[in-house]
This record gives structure tokens, C-alpha cells and sequence, in this order.
């Protein structure tokens, strides 16, 4: 339930809808030069309340303005620092993609003012990392791992921390970073502000909130129906051997301005890259195993618009926030129905249209199923002349194999696990990698 705020006086310096949020003029000028005219949902209702000193827990999509909604009253609480002080502000984030674009955030909103932020997290030099920390930053963005790594070297401290985001909170916990998470939450000030943001709120991330977080408000910005009404959500039943084919040929005819074909596996978005590279210009492939400095140039070309068609998994699905895709493909009918949700959201931002494509294979039926339950929204059929599967429509059968770049379809959706071992935290390798 959204709390109600106080309206208070507008500063006369900017005609935008920002002005009724009592932000100082720096904040509204850089909300001008970086276009932003009105605020969304959850910034009206998210500022305020943060601004208030209240500990607030939020639910909302991405694609929605969650990151400028902490991202302004973070510049509007926090001062420049000198070398050598502590950051004020510590975000935690899931990915490395995505600790870099919280960071862009910043940058951009922190324009005219002497506010740094540094991103710290694995895949890169931990060295430099450490000047750019000693340099000072009023601003720490990071993945767990890497923010526990500076905190046991003694290379970050929380002394003088006033505020702790933890943002996309269910994917940190879906992927086995809850021990990591507390033990940086317990070294933090007592007396600091929490915020915490999700797009969903399942037990664990409810549980962590009553566990660190002081009497938190509740806002909830997401639609009761979670399916994107901005996006068109279609489905095509196709033999696993002819997905590739179907692929190809629905970039021809759609001719996306921007694209992500999404698949499960490392190994199958590798092969499907390579294989789209011979067919089209302008493709690149982006998944967890590739070097850091490979990643970085691949997200920068795709925003940059000099990738059109980029394959990925969805690890690194939710770092990726593109205001230019059009077209979501679901090469791989994804596992978990959540994770339906997120790439599909990769299109549609901040209320453009866009197009998401699933390929069901016709072993599939029960996972369509459960992802329609889910979004409360039946999928359209695209009848693809040519491309019809052998069995006419998705039967409700358990699901056998599927096309081997996709490896085996789950017999019934599993409970997530998450991914670490008897020592309660993910196993090195993946801690190195986030």
C-alpha cells in the first residue's frame, strides 16, 4: 500500500514535474539536461519517503525508474567528502552490468556536483578499484562478493555510511548471496537508512527485511496483472531442429531496431551467436564465462546502437537497460516463470511498445502454461507458415528434451536453489565472477 506524503513548496527553477518533489536546483537541472520531464510512479512515491529518512521496501519492475528513484535522494542527502572518507551511500547489486549502469545513473544525475562513485565487483583488477576507493567516493555500487573482499582487506569501511540500497533484492537471493548480503548488512551503522528494492517480495526477501531494516514502509508499484501491457507477447510452436530457422527468419520480417535472443545456456548462446553472425551484421553474444573487458565492450556497443542483435542468458539478462529494443526472442522457453517476466521487460521501457516472441517446442505445454498462470495473460499464436510443429498445438504432457542447445526442459518448474554449498555462500568461481 502506498504511503501518502506531505506536498510541500516547489522551487521556482524548473517547469518539470520534478519540482513538486522539493529537490534541490543541481538535482533539477541535471534531471532536465539528462530529459527527464515528469517523474514515474515509483520516484513519486519512492523520493519522499527517502528523503524523509524512512526505511522503505519497495516493489516495482525494472524499466519502471526504479534506479533514479534512490539514485536522487541518494545526491540530495550525501556531500562531497575528502580523501580518504568513508562512501555515505553503499548500493548492492546482483551483476557487474548492472553495478556499471547504476553507476552511469549516478554520474549522469550527479552532473555539476562534486558527488564520485565507484563500481566495484569481479572480472576486473581489484587494484584499481582500490585507488579509485582511496581517492574517495561519497558513492560505493557493488556486487556482495567483491564489496566483502574490499571490506576484509580493509580497502572499503562503512564508518561513515548513511544509507544502504539493496537493489533487485530477490535475484542477490536467488543466486545465493544472502550470507554475503547480512554480513555486510551487520557491519553496517546501525542508525543508517535501508532501502530495499524488488520486483517481486517472496518469503526470503520479506524475512531480510524484518531482519535489518527499521519499521520499513511498503510501497508496491507493481500492477496487480504483471504482464507488460505496452508489449505484445507471442508464441510460436516449432520443431526444437527448425528454432534457429524460425529465428532467422522472424528478423527478417520484423526487422528489429534492437533485439535480445535469450537462451539457457552459455554453450547454446555461443552457438547461436556464431550462427546468426554468418546471417546477419551487427550481432554480439554476452554470457557470465566471458572476460569482464569482453562483457564491457559488448554492453557498450549494444547501447551505443552498433549491436542490433545481441544473444544472452539470462545471468546477465538483468543488467541489460536499452530504452532502443524492440523485440524480445525467447529462443529457450525460459525455466523459471520470473525469469519470463524479466526479459520480457527488457523491452517495452518506460512505456514503449516492444514485441516478445516465445518458441515452444511442442513438448513444452506445461511451461506455457505455467507462464501464462503467472502473468495472468494468455499468449498470442503466430502461425508461421512453414514453421508449424509436427503436433498442431502445445499438448499439457510433461515436457521431454528439447533442441540441444538448450540441454533438458524441467519435468515440472523447480524449486529455486540457491547457488551455494555447505558454507552457506556461492562457490568461489561464481563469487569471482560477479
Amino acid at each position: 500500500m502506498q504511503t501518502t506524503t506531505k506536498e510541500k513548496k516547489s522551487p521556482p527553477t524548473n517547469s518539470s514535474g520534478f519540482e513538486d518533489l522539493s529537490l534541490s536546483p543541481p538535482t533539477l537541472e541535471a534531471l532536465a539536461k539528462a530529459g527527464y520531464l515528469e517523474p514515474t510512479p515509483i520516484q513519486a512515491g519512492l523520493v519522499p519517503r527517502a528523503l524523509a529518512g524512512v526505511d522503505v521496501l519497495g516493489q516495482a519492475r525494472t524499466g519502471t525508474g526504479k534506479t533514479a528513484a534512490f539514485v536522487i535522494p541518494i545526491l540530495e542527502k550525501v556531500r562531497p567528502s575528502k580523501k580518504g572518507q568513508s562512501p555515505q551511500a553503499l548500493v548492492l547489486v546482483p551483476t557487474r552490468e548492472l553495478a556499471v549502469q547504476v553507476r552511469e545513473e549516478f554520474v549522469k544525475l550527479a552532473h555539476g556536483r562534486r558527488i564520485h562513485s565507484v563500481a566495484v565487483y569481479g572480472g576486473k583488477p581489484i587494484r584499481g578499484q582500490i585507488d579509485k576507493l582511496s581517492r574517495g567516493a561519497e558513492v560505493v555500487i557493488g556486487t556482495p562478493g567483491r564489496v566483502l573482499d574490499h571490506l576484509s582487506r580493509g580497502t572499503l569501511k562503512f564508518d561513515g555510511l548513511e544509507i544502504v540500497v539493496l537493489d533487485e533484492a530477490d535475484r542477490m537471493l536467488d543466486i545465493g548471496f544472502r550470507p554475503d548480503i547480512e554480513k555486510i548488512l551487520r557491519r553496517c551503522p546501525r542508525s543508517r537508512q535501508t532501502l530495499l528494492l524488488s520486483a517481486t517480495v517472496p518469503p526470503p526477501v520479506e524475512r531480510l527485511a524484518r531482519s535489518y531494516m527499521r519499521d520499513p514502509e511498503s510501497l508496491n508499484f507493481s500492477p496487480k496483472d504483471i504482464s507488460v501491457h505496452t508489449i505484445e507477447q507471442f508464441y510460436c510452436t516449432v520443431d526444437g531442429d527448425r528454432k534457429f530457422d524460425l529465428l532467422e527468419h522472424l528478423i527478417k520480417r520484423e526487422e528489429p531496431k534492437q533485439a535480445i535472443v535469450f537462451c539457457r545456456t552459455k554453450r547454446g548462446t555461443d552457438r547461436i551467436g556464431r550462427r546468426l553472425t554468418k546471417r546477419f551484421k551487427d550481432v554480439a553474444c554476452i554470457h557470465g564465462d566471458l572476460p569482464q573487458s569482453g562483457r564491457d565492450r559488448v554492453m557498450a556497443a549494444f547501447r551505443a546502437g552498433k549491436v542490433r542483435v545481441l544473444v544472452a542468458t539470462d545471468v546477465v539478462g538483468r543488467g541489460i537497460d536499452v530504452s532502443g529494443i524492440s523485440h524480445i526472442f525467447n529462443y529457450d522457453i525460459p525455466q523459471f516463470c520470473d525469469d519470463y517476466v524479466h526479459r520480457v521487460g527488457r523491452t517495452g521501457r518506460m512505456g514503449r511498445e516492444g514485441v516478445a516472441y516465445t518458441f515452444v517446442t511442442p513438448e513444452e505445454g506445461n511451461e506455457l502454461t505455467r507462464i501464462e498462470v503467472r502473468i495472468n495473460k494468455l499468449l498470442t499464436r503466430d502461425e508461421v507458415p512453414g514453421f508449424e510443429a509436427v503436433s498442431s498445438s502445445p499438448p499439457a504432457s510433461q515436457p521431454a528434451g528439447t533442441e540441444g542447445d538448450a540441454g533438458a526442459a524441467p519435468e515440472a518448474e523447480p524449486k529455486k536453489k540457491p547457488m551455494y554449498g555447505r558454507n552457506g555462500r556461492p562457490p568461489k568461481r561464481f563469487r569471482r565472477a560477479l
